[in-house]
């Protein structure tokens, strides 16, 4: 089948089911609540003294859905919600019952981390679209966290400003929220239809209810909340807030100091009820998290998570189809490695930026009344160069490494019958002058059938990227048919891309020139047996093939399972078996290959009850490779320590060894070199935090890696048109030795304060260390000698973030 005939049948499909399709919303009981209007709002104190909360109405009789399946609540669990609303927010008060108080959990954490506390949640749907939804949790410590929500997808990453509030006594705890309509998006219209869902986890008990009954064997969480109505002739406030922030910072490394400030500003902007402008004015990034850098001997690029809070935050629309990988903007230039190895013979590298500065970024989202999702987003960065050296004549000369550059992104999402939607994107990057561009649209479709026994998703992408040699398109699609309904499920697939398929101008992708098959089957339980309260146990195959040639590089077979006890103890385990397989990437010349033999992969883990102030997690893999000595294992243990309600610690060790893997060494003019390999890393990190209160913390996060990657001697070959290898007599020199002995540390200690709602201060500490050389044949201890004799960099950093509300400084300033 040619790629148009694949292209239009990945976009008929969806518009020959879009009449097709019939909500299930008749077919799901639900709840009402009429909300009722207010004229004072209460104090927002956790104590649920107010006079409105004896006027207002109750949502009561919750069920369970975690362990079981629609069970009602304990009598002696009883949970209460009432709910009002103004012109400036909606108000929630929650009481949550329990006849053993002193078995609450209660840990304090900060902001988006529940960990072992009770919660209590509140799901909003502002266009009862069965999708797209807001959760708000507070917990039985009182810490706060918020979530952006599609189908059974959290992001935690979304951040919004409300107030929470809770208070205990001797029969259990209560909770006082306010969501401000800022916090939330909306259509305009005279009354409002709004569906929610209320949330309660008993953690001593192991039980999570729910006010309106969700059917776990069928559909998305998001489909089962109850209708919110009453809600009319509501006049929100402007929707405008800005976050202006001051940084401060002190570096020391080889013996220098260097000290900088810099001040930003980020806001947020209501363009209408439904759509929101978000902008970083001058960004500063100084203080995100350090990116766990590993020893790379792969082929392709190490991926790291984005830390940056502007491109985690609202942004389900862009990272639709995958072709939005946020680490693209501001990443190395397209340059930094040329500008070191086309030094002439009298240059020296005295200044090459190891990233591109940002500008500014903005974003545009947002959802009509009819269902339709539109998001844009751009960010500029700035021309980046390197200065080179000339020893003879004392004159640097400087070259572009990066030009300007704007990257672009328009989403198009038209949601449908409460589970189905048809989404267009479009990715684009655009540099000055010559350098290259590049340009992905998408079409994707995810439809479920009335009964919700069916989804159909697919995705059919083309790439064109343009630089001097002139333009090269791509083709890449996805089709899979998942059973959806039931114990017994079953799933299909198919995924291809062409040759030239190529996204990573503002995407991520590490292959293309494949042509897979998949199939799936498998059983899950919703509700307790005697000893287990989750089970799910899976069988698949999948066969792996290149487009061009058309042949299979590898068939697997394998089966996982996982469980969970009465008492939290979780346990699972993977099996796969691989035949022979071409390896089109490890030679890194197009059309190479290299043969691996048969192996098998086991893999399991256990994870004990994190109620319990000590709990332990533990992983272990093994590979063994049939008619060879290559082999693989990798273990790791994080035992989990809660000594208060204030101080936890999480420390792990990751330890694996590689051996006798035939693994690239280098190229050379018609010749791929190969040599065997062996390879061992230890992992040791640190994760602690002391909570002063769910407002203030001191965190602590350590890490260091170590990897060495030692080629025996006399062990070279050369590879075959047939992807063997032959025997090579290879001269390793200081130039061209390929092992290598690789360390890291990584030290963070902070002091987070949030002292007034969305704002905070944060004084990191900062150091690391780093080093790099050819001694393979040393020990860790040795290794970790050698690295503390590296120059130490040192980093001090305050940064300051205040919250205004434009409302509440327009009433400041008229008073």
């Amino acid at each position: 089948m040619s790629l148009k005939k694949i292209f239009l049948l990945l976009v008929c499909l969806p518009l020959f089911t879009l009449q097709a399709q019939n909500s299930l919303d008749s077919k799901i009981s639900r709840k009402s609540y009429q909300a009722q209007r207010i004229a004072n709002a209460p104090i927002i104190d956790g104590l649920l003294d107010d006079t409105i909360w004896k006027e207002v109405p109750s949502a009561t009789d919750f069920v369970m859905s975690e362990p079981g399946n629609g069970t009602p609540s304990r009598t002696t669990h009883p949970t209460i919600v009432k709910l009002a609303y103004d012109d400036e927010a909606i108000y929630i008060a929650a009481s949550m019952k329990d006849n053993e108080p002193e078995r609450i959990l209660r840990q304090f954490t900060q902001r988006d981390n529940i960990e072992q506390s009770d919660f209590f949640l509140i799901d909003i749907n502002t266009y009862n679209d069965g999708e797209n939804q807001t959760r708000f949790v507070i917990t039985s410590a009182g810490a706060i966290a918020d979530a952006k929500m599609s189908g059974n997808d959290e992001d935690y990453s979304y951040n919004v400003v409300w107030e929470g509030e809770i208070s205990y006594d001797e029969n259990g705890w209560y909770a006082e929220i306010k969501i401000p309509y800022a916090a939330l998006r909306f259509p305009k219209k005279e009354e409002q239809l709004w569906s929610i869902q209320f949330g309660r986890k008993i953690l001593h008990l192991n039980e999570f209810y729910t006010w309106n009954y969700i059917d776990k064997s069928i559909g998305k969480d998001t489909q089962y909340n109850g209708l919110l109505t009453g809600i009319k002739n509501i006049d929100p406030p402007v929707r405008l807030s800005f976050y202006p922030y001051a940084s401060a910072e002190v570096d020391n490394f080889n013996g220098s100091t260097a000290s900088n400030f810099s001040a930003g500003l980020d806001f947020k902007y209501g363009i209408s009820d439904a759509f929101t402008l978000d902008a970083t004015l001058i960004p500063d990034f100084g203080q995100t998290a350090f990116d766990k850098v590993e020893l790379n001997l792969g082929p392709f690029e190490q991926a790291f998570g984005e830390n940056r809070a502007f491109f985690t935050e609202g942004t389900e629309l862009f990272t639709k189809g995958n072709l939005f990988y946020s680490r693209r903007i501001g990443d190395a230039p397209l340059g930094f490695n040329s500008a070191q190895t086309n030094l002439l013979d009298n240059e020296i590298l005295v200044e090459n930026p190891d990233k591109a500065d940002l500008l500014n970024a903005v974003k545009i989202s947002g959802r009509t009344d009819n269902g339709l999702g539109i998001g844009f987003f751009n960010a500029i960065t700035q021309e980046t160069e390197a200065i080179i050296g000339d020893t003879l004549s004392g004159l640097n000369r400087k070259i572009i490494t990066e030009p300007f550059a704007n990257y672009n992104i328009l989403v198009l999402d038209q949601q449908y019958n409460q589970n189905s939607s048809i989404t267009l994107i479009n990715t684009n990057v655009t540099r000055n002058g010559h350098a290259r561009d590049g340009n992905v649209t998408g079409f994707l479709f995810d439809i479920n059938n009335k009964s919700n026994s069916f989804n159909y998703t697919g995705e059919a992408k083309m790439s064109n990227v343009n630089k001097l040699g002139g333009n090269i398109s791509g083709f890449a699609s996805e089709f899979y048919i998942d059973r959806t309904k039931g114990n017994f499920r079953y799933a299909l697939a198919h995924e291809f891309a062409n040759e030239t398929y190529d996204i990573n101008d503002l995407g991520l992708n590490f292959i293309n020139n494949y042509n897979n098959f998949h199939v799936e089957t498998s059983y899950r339980i919703f509700e307790p047996t005697k000893s287990l309260n989750t089970f799910n146990i899976r069988l698949f195959a999948d066969q792996q093939r290149r487009y061009i040639p058309n042949v299979e590089t590898s068939f697997n077979i394998g089966a996982n399972y996982f469980a969970v006890n009465l008492e939290r103890f979780a346990f699972g385990n993977f099996i796969k078996y691989t035949t022979k397989r071409k390896d089109f990437f490890e030679a890194r010349r197009n059309g190479k290959f290299v043969n691996y033999n048969a192996n098998v992969v086991i893999d399991g883990f256990i994870s004990s009850d994190y109620r319990k102030r000590f709990a332990l997690d533990i992983n272990a893999n093994y590979q063994g490779y049939f008619k060879s000595e290559q082999d693989y294992f990798r273990i790791a243990i994080s035992p989990r320590f809660r000594f208060n309600n204030k101080f936890s610690m999480i420390y792990s060790v990751n330890y694996s060894t590689s051996k006798n893997r035939n693994s690239f060494v280098a190229l050379e003019p018609d010749k791929e070199i190969f040599g065997l390999r062996d390879v061992q890393s230890v992992e040791n990190s640190i994760q602690a935090s002391y909570n002063f209160s769910t407002k203030q913390a001191l965190n602590l996060s350590f890490r260091n890696f170590w990897s060495i990657a030692d080629f025996k001697e006399n062990n070279y070959s050369l590879l075959q048109e047939d992807g063997d290898l032959s025997p090579l007599n290879y001269q390793v020199t200081s130039d061209n030795d390929p092992n290598a002995n690789f360390n890291i540390w990584n030290f963070d200690l902070s002091y987070n304060w949030q002292f007034a709602p969305g704002s905070e201060a944060i004084l990191l500490y900062r150091n690391s260390i780093f080093n790099f050389d050819k001694q393979s044949d040393i020990q860790f201890t040795e290794s970790l000698q050698n690295l503390f004799n590296q120059d130490l960099r040192q980093n001090l950093s305050l940064r300051l973030v205040y919250y205004i509300d434009y409302n509440i400084a327009k009433n400041i300033f008229k008073g």
